[in-house]
């Protein structure tokens, strides 16, 4: 069974870059569609960007042109790079494998269609 594991979370100044590894293991990542996924304080989790396993990809508005998604199946690990980051991007960030009736990669990060989640790495953009 796909169990995932993040990291590479912490405090950043506003501008600044992070990337986060969602690493995977008991089974093989490629076969998958991955996600990213953030839940503020107070606030419902939301999709950020979501891959498939063929490398279609979709990101939320808020992070188009700032993020990038992409995945190494020979390190069983998908990446969140984030640039340019804002005071608004603080949040606990998850990577989540589909759920079984995903529909389309836009549908997955939307509406949270997942399977089974890692167990979150808090990013900090502050000052």
């Amino acid at each position: 069974q796909l169990q995932l594991v993040e990291s590479g979370g912490g405090l950043v100044q506003p501008g600044g870059p992070l990337r986060l590894p969602c690493a995977a293991s008991g089974s093989n990542l490629g076969y998958y569609a991955i996600g990213w996924f953030r839940q503020a304080p107070g606030k419902e989790r939301e999709g950020v960007s979501c891959i498939s396993h063929d490398d279609n990809i979709y990101y939320a508005d808020s992070v188009k042109g700032r993020f990038t998604i992409s995945r190494d199946n020979a390190k069983n690990t998908v990446y969140l790079q984030m640039n340019s980051l804002k005071p608004e991007d603080t949040a606990v960030y998850y990577c989540g494998k589909e759920s079984w009736d995903i529909t389309t990669l836009k549908a997955m990060c939307n509406r949270i269609m997942v399977g089974s989640w890692g167990q979150g790495t808090q990013v900090t953009v502050s000052s």
